[in-house]
């Protein structure tokens, strides 16, 4: 196995149901499983990405998305190097906590003045017509809450899976004067 260049955390984050544990079993093993099981607290996985050249092991903390766990986030997010936040775009309530979300991903440390990258991902792609947020709007949160990208995908059907990934991937690096 080729030595490391880099290692980051990322945090994946947001609502229960929204499908955070299937964007990311689709990203590790490129397969869709119909049914997940509700993430306890919180998972985490390793996966390596080439960037330019450099290779990249990224440490993925998946985040359970009910009320119930939400204590735990802060204290997670510490030494977290970037974040993603994904709602479902045909649920509008899975949206709608995103401040509270930002807020508890940003207590992450008092010592940390600096905030990291996090983009938005519109979750479950495959599902357009039924869509209740617009791309529009979606993006326009995004940008007025200083979010450093916008991205939708399907799990369903890897549409844009992997753009997630390397493009929170790029920006960490970017932010690290990696890149």
């Amino acid at each position: 196995m080729a030595p490391l260049d880099y290692m980051f955390k990322i945090c994946i984050f947001g609502d229960g149901g929204v499908g955070k544990t299937t964007l990311l079993n689709r990203f590790l093993t490129g397969l869709f499983k119909e049914s997940s099981q509700m993430t306890i607290g919180v998972d985490f996985h390793i996966k390596r990405v080439e960037i330019n050249g450099k290779k990249v092991s990224l440490q993925i903390w998946d985040f359970a998305g009910e009320d119930r766990f939400r204590f735990l986030l802060p204290s997670y997010m510490i030494g977290a190097n970037g974040g993603i936040f994904m709602y479902d775009i045909t649920r509008y309530s899975s949206i709608k906590n995103f401040k509270n979300w930002l807020e508890i991903v940003n207590k992450r440390s008092l010592e940390i003045p600096k905030r990291i990258p996090i983009i938005m991902v519109g979750g479950k792609l495959d599902l357009n017509e039924r869509r209740s947020i617009s791309r529009e709007a979606a993006l326009e949160i995004a940008e007025s809450n200083g979010l450093n990208g916008y991205i939708e995908c399907s799990s369903k059907t890897g549409e844009g899976v992997e753009e997630v990934f390397l493009m929170i991937t790029r920006l960490v690096m970017k932010d690290a004067g990696f890149l």
